[in-house]
């Protein structure tokens, strides 16, 4: 196990200042026009293959990274350049994830190459969980999936909405109702395998910030699937769903279902995008305050704008503190005792959606226009205390684990 630190080693530093140059050099020139443009930016996404930013090896050699620092510190870097091109370089990471956290090794070394494709041939991958009137409240879930024993399929039936990569992705993880009864506990993940007959693309949603990261409902109408295709097994299927009975008739502990310990796992990732983008936007401020003039003298003399910088740039440490502290006990393989996870993703995504905001207003009228990238930064910072557990979810998950009590 590392121990915790503060300062990056020699590599990390390298990957850091590597991925900075990408973002420097390839994404933020890019920003503007995707982002009006709303499609994936499959230019982008390439050259992110050539270079092996998009590749499984990249993500596995930061998710296995000892310190817990490498997932976040390339999360921050890629959305300091700009969130929705980063987005749609690492929304596939969201699917590869449920199919680690929840998948066999066969399922893993199947599945997960074929989300990515290669330099020549991109492929992206979606992670299907939210349904039209099951967003936070997952055990509302529709989705069923049956299992046909004769012919070993599985057979999706239902409609998944805000999925990214929806509709477009090579390989869609799927999370279903397996048994009705047992409320979010009776869900199980589904692997739907390319060009599989019965799923579609719904409706393509037209946003107000990540415009460059595609997001979309998929329609399950009969699809059906080889029994393997369930991550996990079924064997492990049925052995946790007994255990699930058996504490439903005891009242006993809750069991995590399939996509929460995606969420669970996925958390403070998010946390460090939120930063990188707050971090992209006090960059903006502090560079124009110190420039722009007015009566006389530039407006940073002022301390109105002097001490919002200061807080500023105080909450996104604050944040990314947070967040490298959740990622380290993630690693070390520390429970979330006092929701350190749902902790870190609260506070880093009101913190991006509070600093863009400020620097908004710091530009004054010119951070109102397009021509400068703080507004599009201030849209981008909305959806993260909206998407993978808004902030209220995230109070509710501490407030349970610090009390101990069914709050609600």
């Amino acid at each position: 196990m590392a121990e915790f630190t503060l300062e990056l080693n020699d590599d990390q530093k390298q990957v850091r200042d590597w991925l900075h140059g990408f973002a420097a050099e390839v994404i933020r020139p890019a920003a503007s026009e995707w982002d009006e443009r709303e499609e994936t930016p499959w230019p982008v996404i390439q050259e992110a293959a050539k270079v092996g930013i998009y590749s499984l090896d990249f993500y596995a050699q930061q998710f296995f990274d000892p310190t817990g620092l490498g997932i976040p510190m390339a999360m921050e870097e890629l959305f300091w350049g700009d969130a929705g091109i980063a987005l749609s370089i690492v929304g596939t990471g969201l699917a590869a994830v449920g199919v680690l956290a929840n998948g066999t090794e066969e399922q893993i070394g199947t599945w997960i190459p074929q989300m990515y494709g290669d330099a020549d041939d991109v492929k992206v991958a979606a992670f299907c969980s939210s349904e039209p009137d099951a967003g936070s409240d997952v055990a509302s879930m529709r989705t069923r999936a049956v299992y046909d024993e004769a012919k070993d399929e599985w057979v999706l039936n239902g409609t998944k909405t805000w999925a990214t990569n929806g509709g477009i992705a090579n390989v869609h993880v799927v999370v279903a109702v397996v048994d009705p009864e047992l409320g979010s506990k009776g869900h199980a993940s589904f692997i739907v395998p390319p060009a599989t007959p019965g799923l579609s693309q719904g409706q393509k949603f037209k946003k107000h910030g990540i415009r460059a990261s595609h997001t979309a409902e998929v329609v399950l109408e009969d699809v059906r699937i080889p029994g393997h295709c369930l991550l996990g097994g079924k064997e492990k299927l049925d052995e946790r769903l007994a255990r699930a009975r058996e504490r439903a008739r005891s009242g006993g502990e809750r069991v995590k279902n399939a996509a929460m310990a995606t969420f669970e796992a996925s958390r403070p990732a998010v946390g460090a995008m939120a930063v990188g983008t707050a971090r992209a936007a006090y960059e903006v401020a502090l560079d124009y305050a110190k420039t722009r003039t007015q009566f006389g003298r530039p407006i940073i003399d002022n301390q109105g704008i002097a001490f919002q910088l200061a807080d500023m740039r105080t909450q996104i440490d604050a944040a990314r503190l947070l967040v490298w502290r959740a990622s380290w006990m993630a690693s070390a393989g520390k429970p979330f005792t006092a929701a350190e996870g749902s902790m870190s993703k609260l506070y880093a995504s009101e913190t991006a959606k509070t600093v863009t905001a400020q620097a908004v207003q710091i530009l004054g009228g010119n951070g109102f226009t397009r021509e400068y990238p703080v507004e599009r930064m201030h849209r981008d910072a909305a959806i993260y205390t909206i998407f993978e557990g808004t902030s209220e979810i995230q109070r509710l998950v501490i407030a349970r684990t610090l009390s101990g009590m069914p709050i609600r």
